[in-house]
């Protein structure tokens, strides 16, 4: 094993090579994805098609997309279509795209040989009953009324099941194992409940479906998957999932359960996500304020950015929560890294070189990216007026205020020193214009016998566009939403997660193509919106600010 991927190993790295090395695994390593296709991926699921696919990738094994879709009412080809882009955006191709519904049939024997070996049987009772009956985590359940229906009865039933001559939820099939057992996921488990529903993928062939725990552990094992990887949250159905397993004598996947990704300033719940969608408190599912993959796609988050991301925060059996800010530095490197440097102004302040000459139009020569050389230069017009930020400017400004005011020098970005000699202001006492002298022996020079501090970015007034420019942030105010379960988490949003403002920007930032990332100089990293940008008229969303500016407000 080489030192970087010692490094990066991880709790089950090491068993899967432990695995590896001693034989175990004679056609190699197997793993899965399995989403359920009712809702749109997040962060969440980021980290585990990572690790999924990156294990299989590490050790030239194979991973299936597996959609594990039981459940008809809330799936859909919309949400199946949304995670195969997910997929392929963060770089990554399954060896196989497969459907737990592909095995509808296999399952059905399967339920038919439990039922006949008198290891599930058919209830007649309603969910509310069953609830009742299944017992407490300190009291142990009772048995149905019907447990002890004998296995030809209930094969019958079964096929009367599938043959539609029960209405919707008056009977139900369930395991029997054992009603006072201590794990509650043990306690007669329904395996398939009648539900009339038109599913994507099998159209109206089935009236009955099999429940996801009946259904997750035997496709694994259909697939040959030898490392089955679940959240924490799956650890307490592992001994189910097992039984199954045992009961039908089929090939035994082994599952391992790690912990789920949690955020601060972030929820990761479908659930929730889709209350805020369907509440209209986000536009969307791909609004750049939501962590689905989507979102932070349209935002302007690299799959670079999210996959280094993933291997730092690493892979542990204990739950906690990662600051968004490692997230947020992880796609400022990589942003670094790729995206070229453009100038935008958004509170414009006029300037007037006085002495720059009536009738000259000249450019200046402009580094798209210092961290790649390859990026090469660009050429921006210069003339006689200019747009600065107005906050570059202060008319009593202390003294350590490196920037712009009157009788003080500074150097504009690629170009020459100016002085402010003269302010004006309007009516109301507003200033509207500055008035400078531009030393015209500084371009890509310093001034001869004195030092200037500041450099300050701006756009040619009469050459640079107006762009709406939309300033997303952090979607939530506490750290934690949702923990406080006596305040609705809806009450947590973050009033000001989007602010719409108007920039003026260079002139080659109007043909940005839709998807293209930038740098604005002293401000931030910016996606041209890949939804709303129409050709020569931009709309930029803001990706992260060049720093955190939520740590300096905590500390």
């Amino acid at each position: 094993m080489s030192e970087e991927s010692e490094k990066s190993a991880h709790f089950i790295d090491q068993i899967i090579a432990d695995d590896l090395s001693s034989g175990k695994l004679a056609d190699g390593l197997q793993t899965r994805f399995p989403p359920e296709p009712n809702g749109y991926l997040h962060l969440g699921h980021a980290k585990s098609i990572c690790l999924n696919f990156g294990l299989a990738e590490k050790y030239k094994g194979r991973c299936n997309l597996r959609f594990d879709d039981t459940n008809p009412d809330k799936e859909s080809v919309e949400y199946i279509e949304a995670i195969k882009r997910d997929i392929r955006w963060l770089g990554f191709l399954p060896n196989r795209e497969c459907f737990a519904s592909d095995y509808f049939e296999q399952l059905y024997s399967w339920a038919l040989e439990l039922i006949d070996a008198g290891k599930a049987y058919v209830c007649d009772l309603n969910a509310e009953a069953m609830r009742a009956y299944r017992g407490t985590l300190t009291e142990p359940g009772k048995p149905s009324p019907c447990r002890d229906r004998s296995p030809e009865e209930n094969r019958a039933l079964f096929e009367k099941m599938r043959a539609g001559e029960f209405a919707d939820g008056e009977k139900i099939l369930r395991a029997k194992i054992d009603m006072a057992h201590p794990n509650l996921n043990m306690r007669d488990p329904a395996l398939y409940r009648i539900r009339r529903a038109h599913h994507h993928h099998t159209g109206d062939a089935w009236c009955i479906y099999p429940t996801y725990d009946f259904t997750h552990g035997q496709s694994d094992s259909l697939e040959h998957v030898t490392h089955s990887l679940c959240t924490l949250e799956f650890e307490d159905h592992r001994p189910l999932y097992n039984w199954f397993i045992e009961q039908l004598g089929i090939f035994p996947s082994r599952q391992i359960e790690f912990a789920r990704l949690n955020l601060t300033y972030t929820v990761m719940s479908k659930r929730r996500l889709l209350e805020l969608v369907e509440a209209g408190h986000v536009n969307g599912w791909d609004d750049p304020r939501m962590p689905t993959i989507s979102g932070i796609r349209r935002r302007g988050y690299t799959p670079r950015a999210v996959r280094d991301f993933c291997e730092t925060i690493g892979v542990t059996k204990f739950n906690s929560t990662t600051d968004i800010a490692l997230l947020e530095h992880a796609v400022r490197n990589d942003l670094n890294r790729v995206a070229q440097r453009r100038m935008a102004v958004f509170e414009p302040l006029k300037v007037v070189l006085t002495n720059y000459p009536e009738d000259q139009e000249a450019t200046v020569e402009a580094i798209n990216n210092p961290e790649d050389p390859q990026a090469g230069v660009r050429a921006i017009p210069f003339t006689k007026e200019l747009f600065i930020e107005r906050s570059d400017f202060m008319e009593d400004a202390p003294k350590k205020f490196f920037r712009l005011a009157p009788g003080r020098e500074v150097r504009l970005r690629y170009a020459y020193v100016i002085r402010c000699d003269e302010v004006i202001k309007d009516a109301a006492g507003e200033i509207v214009e500055l008035r400078c002298h531009c030393d015209m022996d500084t371009l890509g020079a310093p001034p001869e016998g004195r030092k200037v501090k500041g450099v300050i970015h701006w756009v040619p007034a009469d050459k640079s566009k107006s762009a709406e420019v939309r300033l997303f942030d952090r979607l939530f105010t506490v750290e934690r939403p949702g923990r406080d379960k006596a305040v609705p988490f809806t009450e947590e949003l973050n009033p000001e997660s989007l602010k719409i403002v108007q920039a003026m920007v260079e002139p080659s930032l109007l043909q940005a193509e839709a998807g293209r990332s930038f740098q604005f100089e002293r401000v931030g990293y910016f996606i041209a919106d890949t939804r709303d940008s129409e050709p020569g008229a931009p709309v930029f969303n803001r990706t992260v600010p060049l720093r955190d500016s939520w740590g300096k407000q905590k500390g």
